[in-house]
């Protein structure tokens, strides 16, 4: 996916600063790519924080030990940060795009198992799979994004607007989090589902 600046759009060595309107002046395509790389990283940092408010609901739901529970968190944390290296070689041999679009498949579809599943083990299997994918389709986004905005003012911003978006997605996870559970702690696994 290399949707690029076309060379115009560069600054020279010699040419003046570039101003802030002057830098965010990117043609329609590059702000959906944008926001797209942006709401994976989202959507990443949204199932980490959403899931930690639930947990007295869903211990309570299935009769587990709070070590036991803890796990919701801890399994998808591992999982993210584990497999962040070979996601990142993945992108690299098997294309970015390639491996963004099937890591988000994947994270839908176990989303989606998530909601149903009545046994606690299978959903820490499954918050497991999910860190997995997170690990995979993490490492992709921002490297599409790093190929697709030319060094310098351009890829700054965009970085700027992508950090934005991740930063957004923990923090608002306990309050889209808390509203979610309060109706069914379920909802927390079928939300992702169509953002992915």
């Amino acid at each position: 996916m290399s949707v690029g600046l076309t060379p115009s759009d560069e600054r020279a060595v010699g040419d003046p600063p570039v101003g802030r309107s002057d830098a965010l002046k990117w043609p329609p395509r590059l702000w959906v790519a944008l926001f797209i790389f942006s709401g994976v990283i989202l959507l990443d940092g949204l199932d980490i924080s959403m899931i930690a408010v639930a947990i007295p609901e869903i211990q309570a739901e299935f009769g587990i030990s709070a070590a036991t529970a803890q796990w919701l968190v801890s399994a998808y944390i591992l999982a993210f940060g584990g497999f962040l290296l070979l996601g990142g070689r993945c992108a690299d041999l098997f294309g970015r795009r390639r491996v963004l679009v099937a890591g988000l498949g994947v994270f839908a579809v176990v989303s989606l198992f998530g909601t149903v599943t009545n046994d606690p083990f299978l959903l820490i299997v499954s918050r497991f799979i999910k860190g997995m994918t997170a690990g995979f389709t993490g490492p992709a986004a921002m490297s599409l994004l790093t190929t697709t905005f030319p060094e310098g003012p351009h890829r700054n911003k965009a970085f700027g607007i992508f950090n934005l978006f991740e930063a957004s997605g923990y923090s608002s996870g306990l309050i889209v989090g808390g509203l979610l559970a309060g109706l069914d702690w379920r909802y927390i696994f079928v939300l992702p589902a169509p953002i992915a």
